[in-house]
């Protein structure tokens, strides 16, 4: 026997419960995103750096193979600049590169976060 009064509460319920889960799923997965890219791009710079690095490379060859890996990871519109430069590392010659990027709060759209990362790498000598 059925209790008039109950009649399409499973509905509201399902609503409010939904206005909390959903907008902590969503939380959730943007960090996840966010951590993705600035993990990617993170070892992108210091994979650029590394190869800057060896013997008979430059910096500039350290930033093009850093855009070489990013282009095929993370979107194009979300890199805003890549360099690369000579630098010491703990008093020894070294090389540094460097990743502006940004990440919108809403997945893929949106306004950016701004955020910096940098690979360092000691240059090899000849000696």
């Amino acid at each position: 026997m059925r209790v008039r009064g109950e009649r399409g509460s499973a509905v509201v319920d399902f609503v409010l419960v939904s206005t909390l889960l959903v907008p902590l799923f969503l939380g959730i997965l943007q960090v996840g995103l966010f951590l993705y890219v600035r993990n990617t791009v993170t070892a992108a710079a210091s994979e650029g750096a590394h190869y800057a690095a060896v013997l008979n490379r430059g910096p500039a060859d350290g930033a093009a193979r850093t855009r070489d890996l990013i282009d095929g990871v993370v979107a194009d519109g979300l890199v805003d600049s890549v360099t690369a430069d000579a630098t010491t590392v703990a008093g020894q010659p070294g090389v540094e590169v460097t990743v502006h990027a940004h990440m919108p709060p809403l997945g893929l759209w949106g306004p950016g976060i701004a955020f910096t990362v940098r690979g360092h790498a000691v240059k090899e000598t000849g000696e």
